[in-house]
């Protein structure tokens, strides 16, 4: 099995009402930055061949040089992301079929598509995910929603209705899917204009025979988005810890 890891990391934190345009990703939580927790996790995962990074450009050669001190071999390129999320992860799917093409790297079967700001996926639960997308062709991580989902109406001050919490899942990354079906996806999503959410909608979309195995995660593979999520990663971390 052979599977390259997409990083995007290219999150300014906005959310994080961070000042100076600094990038969430060098945020520290237990003395590391958030990127390096994340990065040593694919690092660690024996189904992952190589990492593509995209970020900021201020950041490239942050990254390049924590991935040197840090001997995270797996690192293979790190390059500045596009304007928006999906962007940068088709710039990284068409380096990784240039390498390809040039004999750097060789073919992968699955490709996993992650968020540089969730540091706490374990390498086990990478492992997990390239297994169950080499078996299912597609799979995604997700939990259940601890609160009940209401949709609004068409005026925004008023609730329309109250979704069945039992058949709601909050979806997560890494998402696997075979890397056939990730390129041509984004080939076609750009080639007619179309930007989604998250890469399992353009999978969804381009591919709809194509199943997508649900991997049912813990509530520990948080997103840090807002000066909330920063305090709860501490407490996280020191929990993840104590179980090592």
């Amino acid at each position: 099995m052979s599977s390259i890891a997409i990083i995007a990391a290219s999150g300014v934190g906005k959310r994080m009402k961070l000042n100076d345009g600094k990038s969430k990703q060098f945020l520290e939580i237990g003395g590391r930055p958030v990127i390096e927790h994340t990065l040593a996790a694919f690092e660690q995962a024996g189904t992952i061949s190589a990492i593509y990074i995209a970020t900021k450009p201020d950041s490239i050669d942050l990254i390049r040089t924590l991935a040197a001190d840090r001997n995270l071999n797996k690192v293979k390129a790190v390059i500045p992301g596009g304007k928006e999320r999906q962007d940068s992860i088709n710039c990284c799917i068409e380096l990784i079929e240039n390498h390809v093409e040039s004999g750097e790297i060789p073919s992968p079967e699955n490709i996993l598509v992650h968020d540089g700001a969730r540091p706490f996926i374990q390498p086990g639960e990478i492992d997990e995910i390239s297994d169950l997308t080499s078996r299912y062709g597609a799979c995604v991580p997700a939990n259940r929603p601890k609160d009940t989902i209401k949709v609004i109406d068409d005026n925004p001050e008023f609730f329309a209705e109250t979704l069945d919490r039992s058949r709601l899942l909050q979806v997560q990354t890494p998402q696997g899917f075979t890397a056939s079906s990730l390129i041509v996806a984004h080939r076609r999503a750009r080639k007619v204009g179309l930007y989604a959410t998250d890469d399992a909608a353009l999978v969804e979309k381009f591919f709809p025979e194509q199943k997508i195995r649900i991997y049912e995660m813990g509530y520990h593979n948080i997103k840090i988005t807002t000066p909330e999520d920063h305090v709860l990663g501490q407490a996280i971390y020191t929990t993840l810890q104590k179980k090592q």
